[in-house]
This record gives structure tokens, sequence and C-alpha cells, in this order.
């Protein structure tokens, strides 16, 4: 979707960016680095079309001689809708010559994320005035092995039933309560048939592929 914004607020974010310092190797690096600001010039020059029909005239002519005239830009992906459950998936491998390499680098994730920084201002679902959209984190998908051969697991929290939630998925109705601590409940570690207790840290040490975290406000 094409749409035409003020230039003063089209990069403006729900909270300050400026302030951020994410650390590298963090779930935050990750973000800042995917939403950053890119400037789109020489080779990447986006094509005009105000400045090719001011330049040569009205479109049906414009096609005919295929002349165009391509500009500098901006560009920035921001979330504009946050969503009831967001999934996080992290690519975990790397061109190395014609192969790909598996990456078990560790990333660092917390149990609550505030998205705010990486959402436009405008953003469609979130009261005028927020600073925060916050999320819980409740699974973890999780790789070990190679490219070529491994093992999936997973780490899920089961915790009470949030009502809150409940209502945006259904309803589309944002929460209204001030939730900014974890969803409280007890981790799990899942391989195959085998289903064990661990702690939270446990799981924050993982080497996680999916994160999936539920809304809190």
């Amino acid at each position: 979707e094409v749409s035409t914004e003020d230039p003063e607020t089209a990069f403006c974010t729900l909270a300050n960016r400026e302030d951020l310092n994410p650390e590298e190797g963090s779930i935050h690096h990750c973000l800042y680095q995917f939403t950053r600001n890119e400037k789109l010039t020489e080779t990447n020059k986006l094509l005009c079309d105000v400045c090719t029909q001011r330049h040569y005239g009205p479109k049906n002519n414009i096609k005919s001689e295929k002349k165009y005239v391509y500009t500098n830009a901006k560009k920035q992906m921001l979330i504009s809708l946050a969503p009831p459950i967001l999934t996080l998936h992290l690519k975990r491998f790397q061109q190395a010559g014609f192969n790909l390499r598996k990456v078990n680098r560790h990333i660092k994730f917390p149990e609550v994320i505030d998205l705010a920084p990486f959402c436009t201002a405008k953003c469609k679902n979130v009261a005028e005035g927020t600073t925060k959209v916050l999320y819980s984190l409740y699974g973890v998908v999780e790789h070990s092995g190679t490219m070529r051969s491994g093992h999936y697991t997973a780490y899920a929290k089961m915790r009470s039933m949030n009502n809150h939630l409940s209502d945006l998925v259904l309803r589309g109705q944002a929460p209204q309560a001030l939730e900014t601590e974890p969803v409280k409940g007890q981790w799990f570690h899942i391989s195959d048939t085998r289903v064990q207790a661990v702690s939270a840290s446990k799981v924050l040490s993982s080497q996680a592929y999916l994160l999936f975290y539920e809304r809190l406000l």
C-alpha cells in the first residue's frame, strides 16, 4: 500500500529511538537494525512518478518514450499494527561461499519486550499518547545441530487465561490494564515425548530460533 505521509512524521515512532543503545547480539539490536532508516541513492534510487510527470509531462506520453526520473529517497520498515501475538523468526544461517552455514551465536532476548520504538507513530491499534507496547514471552523454539541435520525442541509457558489478550484477538480491543510484568506461570522444556519443568533462566539461555510473545499493553 502506497500512502502519502507528512514528511515531518513519516519516520516517527511511538517511543524515541535515539535513546536506544541496543546491545549487539540481542533481539533489541536485531529489531533496531531491521527497522533502521535507509538511504536510497545511486543505483537504489526510487522511481518517482511525480518527478517524472513534472519533467516529461502527462503519464500517457511517458510509457511510449520509456523515460523515467529517479530520485534519492529514504526507506524505513516500521510496525503499523501491533499484533496480539508477536512471532520473531531469527535467521540462523549465513552464506559461506556456495554453501549455507548454521549460525549458533546466542541472541539475548527478554521476558518482556517493548515494541514502541519499532512502531510507527500512527500505529493503528495503539491508544493515542501511548509510549509503550509491551509483550510477554510464552514460547521458544530451539534448533540444535547443523544445516543438514538437527533436532527441534520447544519451551512453553503454562499460564493463566489472559482476558485482555482474548479481547484483543476476538474483538480487536486494545488492552487497558497497565500490565508491565511477565505473565506468571511455569516453563516447560518439550523434546519429542519428554516434558520437563525448567527455570526462566534456562529458557533465556537457549539458542532461540523462533520467539513467541503475547501482548500485555
